[in-house]
């Protein structure tokens, strides 16, 4: 089993709560309150973990938050490389509301890194021993647009495999790099990427084979929520519906998808199973309220539901 590192430059300490409606003005009381590590790589190590993988989290804290955020990410037993920041780390909130079943989430764009910081990220990376490096999320304030890139022209030449998962700059400088094992954009963010509408299966996998055709990246996931997801690779590209269940959150599908996925390709599973396995995964996550991710009896259960790829 090949053993991954992940970053999450633009962490967060994720809280859900439940209320029975949302009212402005009012004071609104809560239960079911949860605290969770979060941020793009983090939920990544999460799922990767649970599912019997080997994972390293890089990532940034700082602040009066920072320490609250290194106390979750140990309560959940990840081993941790933290890159100190003199802003405060983020806090995220997920509030669902009983009476509509609606999720309403709020997220900050998180504090301003200096040059320096993100200088000292870029050395502790240059450390990195690991087989996999997941960059997943989005980048602070102050973070070059090209940072994803940069980490890419780092760490691909001593042979370790990249996986971006990110949208907007960060993506396309990321996929102009190359030299990735797999980027995992939705649809939205493939939209942004191309700078036109796509509006159907055809126009969707053409533009993921644009990026395996051109070698950027050897396999390109492309995430559509309720309509299910698609895998470009060498060969041609494969869909995939999905499933029928009751969503009850849209937290942390992206990122257990992206898990799963690299899991079952770190031990040895062929691309279409991997790719089989990741939409499990991504639909596991959504079934509860909150931002708990996916659990592996959840994945096991509906990879049987999945179409053969």
């Amino acid at each position: 089993m090949k053993s991954i590192a992940t970053l999450t430059m633009n962490p967060t300490i994720d809280v859900s709560y439940d209320v029975g409606k949302v009212r402005h003005t009012h004071k609104m009381r809560t239960d079911n309150e949860h605290y969770a590590p979060g941020g793009g790589g983090i939920n990544v190590a999460r799922v990767f973990v649970r599912l019997g993988g080997n994972a390293r989290c890089y990532y940034l804290s700082g602040g009066a938050t920072g320490p609250a955020l290194d106390g979750l990410i140990d309560l959940h037993q990840l081993v941790r490389t933290r890159i100190p920041i003199e802003g405060p780390t983020r806090i995220a909130a997920d509030i669902l509301e009983h009476d509509t079943g609606k999720e309403f989430r709020f997220t900050p764009a998180g504090p301003h890194v200096s040059e320096a910081e993100w200088g000292r990220c870029l050395d502790l990376l240059a450390e990195a021993d690991c087989d996999v490096m997941v960059m997943s999320g989005s980048l602070p304030p102050g973070v070059p647009t090209d940072f994803y890139a940069r980490v890419t022209r780092l760490l691909a030449p001593r042979g370790i495999e990249m996986v971006l998962d990110t949208s907007g700059e960060a993506l396309a400088t990321g996929i102009a790099q190359g030299d990735l094992l797999l980027v995992k954009p939705s649809i939205g963010e493939l939209a942004q990427y191309t700078g036109r509408t796509l509006d159907n299966l055809e126009e969707i996998g053409s533009a993921a084979m644009d990026i395996v055709a051109t070698g950027k990246a050897r396999l390109v996931a492309v995430t559509m929520g309720h309509e299910g997801a698609l895998l470009a690779k060498a060969g041609g590209t494969t869909y995939l519906p999905a499933l029928k269940i009751d969503a009850a959150s849209a937290v942390g599908a992206g990122d257990s998808f992206v898990a799963a996925m690299v899991h079952a390709l770190c031990q040895g599973d062929d691309d279409l199973t991997a790719f089989r396995i990741g939409l499990a995964a991504g639909s596991a996550a959504v079934l509860r309220a909150g931002t708990d991710l996916a659990r592996p009896a959840d994945i096991e259960r509906l990879l049987r539901m999945v179409e053969p790829a």
